[in-house]
């Protein structure tokens, strides 16, 4: 008699996206002898943390320090790379004027370049905030304005926040400065730079003033194709150029993706799903859809897109910064990375330079619809009235966009997000982690933690990963972690975590500006 072939029983679990959080997830699952599939509409992996090349020029989507209070991550990088995973100088300057200043700032370089006059000025301007404060304190103008005067507020943070966001400083609620620079202001940038010049190896408490990183030899990418090569040799799927168009459901359950992948269709069986691709983009692959309003909900969910222009320059050394940002309201340039100074290997000639310029925008506005041939155009042009390079040096140049880059904080996106939480909640198998998996702003550390945690919750435990995206200490509800938690530092370090993540502008309601602005 022929016994029946076993069935069998290993978890079929799929992971929406190979960024940071999906591919730390399917490592996790891993590492614990389940084979995972991890499915992205992109050709290489890394998301937003890739490392394009262009004729054997390595750059960025955007620069990526790889900085973490979680030991357990710092191991895993470590791990991952050994001898490759470089420790690097942080030297970052704010052009104004044909200027730089040195970020943080340093008192002698300061004085130099804003000069007597305007330093008397900042000074004066500084002191009469203190004397009479904006208040009620309700918008980022106001909260610069109250620690640093109105002078300096216009001179370093009024038209680069402009150009990233695409808003007003008037517009942006206060809360964002009070996490974005938390601890900084004129009085503790002086004694941060004093303290450092009797100190220079003293750590920074104030996470703006970050004076060292880490990064891959070969750009972040690197990383995370280590990541994808660990996942594939322990049996592990990475399936590339695979959109997801379809995420099929019961009502209760998620019983399978659907991708498209070499122009056919695919459905994965899915016990369990692990989503890190936009929310907006996940719902509206939902089958059958969801509600009206909850698709509603997630359609007025927005980002912010991102244009990378990357130059070839024909000499060795154009200035030593790895960034700098912009903040002549002139050029529509907000940051230009020198990938060089990342690490000498991103570039293949050690006579040449390799720059990229960064455009903030909107998909369909004027920067995004322009042609590649006119945004080269528009860099080398910026380049040169800059007085960072001269055209003739200029040799070659690519063009990358990346669409929904950062996740826009504007007004109603709360109530937005809490319909579609709830919404999300209700079915048994589904996580969303990581930035756009959860529309939070967040570094990729904070994306690999929201993965571990999510993997964790398969094995018995109960992490709300939302409760891990507040700005608040994280273990205050739910069931304490198990020791092998405890051990690698990621409970235990939450809310260090949270201290190192970037924030978003949230917009001031409508009402309340009209009314600031008639009074």
């Amino acid at each position: 008699m022929r016994c029946p072939p076993e069935r069998d029983t290993t978890p079929r679990i799929v992971i929406v996206g190979a960024g940071p959080a999906g591919l730390t997830a399917a490592q996790q699952l891993a590492e614990r002898g389940v084979r995972p599939t991890v499915v992205d509409r992109d050709c290489r992996v890394g998301g937003l943390s890739q490392t394009l090349e262009y004729k054997g020029y390595r750059f960025d989507i955007g620069g990526h320090r790889f900085y973490t209070k979680v030991p357990g991550v710092e191991r895993l990088w470590r791990d991952m790379l050994g001898a490759d995973f470089l420790r690097r100088p942080r030297l970052s300057r704010i052009y104004y004027q044909r200027r730089m200043f040195h970020y943080p700032l340093k008192p002698l370089n300061a004085l130099w370049n804003l000069g007597i006059g305007t330093a008397v000025a900042v000074v004066a301007s500084y002191v009469r905030s203190k004397l009479t404060p904006v208040a009620p304190e309700v918008t980022f103008e106001d909260w610069v304005v109250n620690r640093f005067g109105r002078r300096l507020y216009r001179i370093f943070f009024e038209t680069y926040t402009k150009k990233v966001w695409g808003i007003e400083g008037s517009s942006i609620r206060a809360q964002w400065a009070a996490q974005r620079i938390k601890g900084l202001s004129l009085k503790a940038a002086c004694a941060e730079m004093l303290a450092s010049a009797l100190k220079p190896r003293r750590r920074t408490s104030v996470k703006t003033l970050i004076a060292e990183f880490e990064y891959p030899r070969l750009g972040p990418g690197m990383m995370w194709e280590a990541f994808s090569r660990r996942v594939e040799t322990a049996g592990g799927q990475v399936l590339l150029n695979s959109p997801v168009v379809g995420i099929e459901h019961d009502g209760q359950t998620v019983r399978s993706v659907v991708i498209e992948r070499n122009g056919q269709r695919e459905t994965l069986p899915a016990d369990q799903v692990i989503s890190s691709m936009p929310i907006r983009d996940l719902l509206n692959a939902w089958t059958p859809p969801p509600p009206p309003e909850v698709l509603a909900a997630a359609r007025r969910l927005n980002y912010r897109d991102f244009i990378s222009v990357a130059i070839i320059i024909d000499t060795p050394d154009l200035f030593p910064d790895n960034w700098i940002y912009i903040h002549d309201p002139s050029v529509h340039v907000g940051r230009i990375q020198n990938y060089k100074n990342w690490s000498p290997d991103m570039v293949p000639e050690p006579g040449r330079t390799c720059l990229g310029l960064e455009y903030f925008c909107s998909e369909g506005d004027e920067l995004w619809n322009m042609s590649d041939d006119a945004l080269l155009a528009l860099a080398r042009r910026e380049l040169q009235q800059l007085g960072l390079a001269n055209l003739e040096q200029m040799l070659d140049g690519t063009v990358v966009r990346m669409l929904k880059a950062y996740p826009v904080y504007d007004e109603g996106f709360e109530q937005a997000l809490a319909t579609v939480r709830a919404y999300v909640g209700s079915f048994a198998n589904l996580q969303l982690i990581g930035r756009n998996g959860t529309h939070k702003y967040n570094n990729q550390d904070h994306s690999m933690v929201s993965a571990m945690l999510a993997v964790r919750n398969l094995y018995g435990e109960r992490n709300d990963l939302w409760a891990l995206n507040a700005d608040d200490e994280y273990y205050e509800q739910g069931t304490p972690p198990d020791p092998a938690a405890a051990a690698d530092g990621v409970t235990d370090h939450i809310r260090d975590l949270q201290q190192t993540q970037p924030a978003v502008p949230v917009a001031v309601p409508v009402s309340f500006a009209s009314r600031r602005t008639s009074t």
